[in-house]
């Protein structure tokens, strides 16, 4: 299927080279190969004939050149850099990779200025064009990245991500960051599902594992450069008496989150931070995903920022609930926000006097991208 950010490369291509970053198997190869109109344009790094070809310069005639994983290559920046500043090589240039391509530059001149920079998330509730509480049910249980969605069964699902975790740490991480201890970091990968949704105490973390801070918090950085886990920092000002430090992070894949809420929770959060993404590399826009907690106990689920203003406040419930005071209270400081409290299950559709909108998630989630 057509992604959503198809229309996107092929405009950008036009002007500048365009590099797509994403998790693994989030569809990236698919979507870039699809642009394709001779085959031979696409090198991977990771394939020896194509690795030598790339080294070598000996590139394919092809209009689109497209380098896939060349962010394993230690000089990937300056040899992006020579052949767009050659101005006989005329030809448009596309990059995919499987990490934070904005972040692995291993040193060498910058690429400022030469490339946009996209980043492909996997399928939501927009995307799909959901519109029943079934579908949700169903996107929820399978995970939204497109091998164990389109396959439609929750034990391949289940399969597939055990899979895909041991080959991200045994694979990405050991190749790009040079861990050792793949051991303990596959334990870390295992715990952090079951703490979704709360701050995360990287001392928690530490004492569970029995390794340093340094370790546990440099783990999480690795984590978050090849798009395992994604983390949210807190929003607020003194005058609403917000906490200042503890992130809490979410999944690329909510399917491994066994507590219904709390995959529930992450899945509005990755569609969410989809949406962020969106607004910020194609329109250029200063937005942020955030949420809210002060040092009273108050707590909103979501709170996207713009230009340290909020301009959406959501809030999570697995069924239909009293509306929430944390919510009520962020919205009185903040009024004119726009703030919604999201169901699972519930069926309740109203608008609270203050302009709290509750609803099904499909209401607002399905309005994203």
């Amino acid at each position: 299927m057509r992604r959503y950010l198809e229309q996107q490369v092929r405009a950008d291509l036009r002007k500048k080279m365009v590099f797509v970053g994403g998790p693994r198997q989030v569809g990236k190869t698919t979507m870039a190969r699809h642009l394709l109109e001779d085959e031979a344009g696409y090198l991977n790094w990771d394939v020896p004939e194509h690795r030598e070809s790339i080294l070598r310069r000996e590139l394919p005639a092809s209009a689109l050149i497209i380098f896939d994983e060349l962010h394993k290559y230690r000089s990937w920046r300056n040899y992006l850099k020579g052949l767009f500043d050659n101005p006989s090589f005329r030809r448009e240039i596309l990059v995919t990779g499987s990490a934070r391509l904005d972040l692995y530059r291993h040193g060498g001149d910058s690429l400022q200025g030469r490339y946009h920079y996209l980043r492909l998330h996997p399928f939501s509730a927009a995307e799909l064009g959901f519109s029943s509480p079934g579908d949700l049910q169903g996107l929820l249980a399978l995970g939204g990245f497109p091998e164990p969605f389109l396959a439609g069964s929750e034990t391949e699902a289940r399969r597939w991500s055990r899979e895909y975790r041991s080959r991200l740490v045994r694979e990405e991480i050991s190749g790009l960051e040079g861990v050792r201890d793949l051991g303990n970091l596959e334990l870390l990968a295992l715990r952090l599902p079951d703490l979704v949704g709360s701050p995360l105490s990287v001392n928690a973390l530490r004492e569970d594992l029995q390794l340093s801070h340094k370790t546990v918090a440099k783990w999480l950085e690795i984590l978050e450069r090849v798009y395992a886990i994604f983390r949210l920092p807190p929003f607020g000002a003194p005058r609403i008496r917000a906490i200042k430090k503890a992130q809490k992070h979410y999944h690329f894949d909510w399917s491994i989150v066994a507590d219904k809420p709390a995959a529930f929770e992450n899945l509005v959060a990755a569609g969410l931070l989809k949406w962020v993404h969106y607004l910020a590399d194609t329109q250029g826009r200063e937005v942020e995903l955030r949420y809210f907690r002060d040092v009273d106990g108050r707590e909103v689920d979501f709170v996207v920022v713009e230009s340290r203003r909020p301009i959406l406040m959501v809030e999570c419930k697995w069924a239909d609930a009293p509306v929430d005071r944390s919510l009520r209270y962020l919205l009185e400081r903040f009024p004119g926000c726009e703030a919604w409290q999201l169901s699972a299950t519930g069926k309740k559709d109203f608008v609270t006097p203050e302009g709290i909108k509750v609803a099904p998630a499909l209401s607002l989630l399905s309005s994203l991208v």
